[in-house]
């Protein structure tokens, strides 16, 4: 039994999913105008560890991350950069997916990107204007909050005391919360990303775009929605707003947000310029993974402070992992300690308490339990975890399988790709994969 946080009512709840072993779950992506830095893949990360407890429990997760490829960020930056925008989006986008493989974050069911959603936003925006929820004035188009009784629940904010001064205070708003749902265009702005619709050239919102990607792709209603806790005040209480009022259904179940990652006890952030970017960690020797372990070693509703004494501890008990890993003798048993699996899982399932999961780990790696057993039972825990602990499990190579890499490296250098296609079959059939780096390759068995 999954026991989770739901920032909605505040309380621990049991998990049910609507459909008894498929979860629908949405994860608010990256706006690609910048490098993702630490703190936004803390959010990324967590919504990995959350789609593998569900896996390892059982569950198929139908997932969606979005990427946010249209905003006011990007106009700004492409007119820096002199690049277009969709230069500039793709470059970003491939780095965040670049950046998330380092980490062994698994690719989800579906990323959709913002810019090929605009009918659906436009569908959305034309329901609630019908209702009377929306309304049209001079700049643009505005979701009515007084319309939606419930706008505050999530955010948990008393509506006399909201700082005011990043309020677009327009004084043609109904109510100076009220969020546009679609901005017109202004000549003098010489927009990049601008776009035709019943009411005139304008593009949309921020928030309208996760409520048609979601929609669109998952439904009416679904499970899980994760996001950063800075999201919990605007994006996340106007998406509930404009969805249960297009649909008249209610849009999540489960509410999940991840805290920030600090640094000398303050937010990281690119407006505040104190951010680090995986490159850079990695430049100075910093293996990623050990990024992940950092991640883990604190529970994700706690603020998290990065420090290089906190970055060479985790760095520390992942050598020694692989070390152990790595020492241990491994034959062709599956069998793991049940015992210590069952504990690992009910930490695990208790809110995602990944420390109290690492400290069953680690009970597992000093035990006395025969080799075989205690690998098995760290390879069991290691597919919520994802340190790929697998790639160093100690084995021979097959002169066999060494011969038919040679041959195959050697085509693929030569451009004869249909060979080299069918030398990786051929080693995949003696149970092996190849990993292509840049100027060599690696082979590595495969465990199932």
């Amino acid at each position: 039994m999954i026991k989770l946080y739901n920032s909605y009512t505040r309380e621990i709840e049991e998990f049910i999913p609507q459909k008894s072993r498929e979860v629908l779950m949405y994860t608010c992506g990256p706006t690609v105008y910048d490098k993702v830095h630490l703190g936004n893949l803390r959010t990324f990360f967590f919504s990995d560890l959350v789609s593998r407890v569900l896996k390892f429990n059982g569950y198929y997760v139908k997932g969606v991350t979005n990427i946010t490829d249209l905003d006011d960020k990007i106009e700004l930056a492409a007119k820096n950069s002199g690049k277009s925008t969709s230069e500039l989006t793709i470059h970003f986008s491939d780095y965040y997916f670049e950046t998330l493989k380092k980490l062994n974050i698994l690719t989800p069911w579906k990323v959709t990107r913002a810019t090929e959603y605009i009918p659906e936003m436009q569908f959305l925006i034309k329901v609630l204007l019908e209702k009377g929820i929306a309304y049209q004035i001079e700049d643009g188009i505005y979701f009515n909050i007084s319309k939606y009784p419930q706008y505050y629940k999530l955010s948990n904010q008393d509506p006399n005391k909201i700082d005011r001064s990043r309020v677009d205070l327009n004084p043609n708003k109904l109510n100076p919360q009220d969020f546009a749902l679609w901005k017109f265009s202004v000549s003098s702005e010489n927009r990049l990303m601008e776009f035709d619709s019943p009411w005139g050239k304008g593009y949309p919102g921020w928030h309208i775009e996760c409520s048609a990607m979601s929609l669109k792709e998952l439904g009416d209603t679904i499970d899980i929605h994760i996001g950063g806790e800075d999201l919990k005040m605007t994006h996340h209480p106007n998406e509930i707003a404009q969805s249960e009022c297009v649909t008249g259904e209610k849009f999540v179940n489960y509410w999940l947000h991840s805290a920030f990652l600090n640094i000398n006890s303050e937010k990281m952030s690119k407006s505040l310029g104190n951010f680090y970017v995986l490159d850079d960690l990695i430049a100075d020797g910093t293996d990623p993974i050990a990024i992940r372990y950092y991640f883990l070693s604190s529970t994700y509703r706690n603020p998290l402070n990065f420090t290089d004494e906190g970055l060479q501890a985790s760095k520390n008990a992942l050598k020694r992992a692989y070390d152990m890993v790595a020492a241990l003798k491994v034959d062709d048993s599956y069998k793991y300690d049940e015992t210590l699996v069952g504990r690992f899982l009910e930490a695990i399932n208790t809110d995602f308490n990944t420390p109290a999961a690492l400290a069953v780990f680690w009970e597992t790696v000093t035990s006395n339990l025969p080799e075989t057993i205690k690998l098995n039972s760290l390879l069991k825990m290691d597919e919520v975890l994802g340190l790929g602990l697998i790639s160093y499990v100690g084995y021979d190579i097959p002169m066999e399988v060494l011969e038919l890499g040679k041959l195959r490296w050697e085509y693929k250098k030569q451009g004869i790709y249909d060979k080299a296609d069918f030398m990786r079959r051929e080693i995949e059939k003696l149970g092996f994969e190849v990993l292509d780096q840049k100027d060599n390759y690696q082979l590595k068995k495969v465990f199932k």
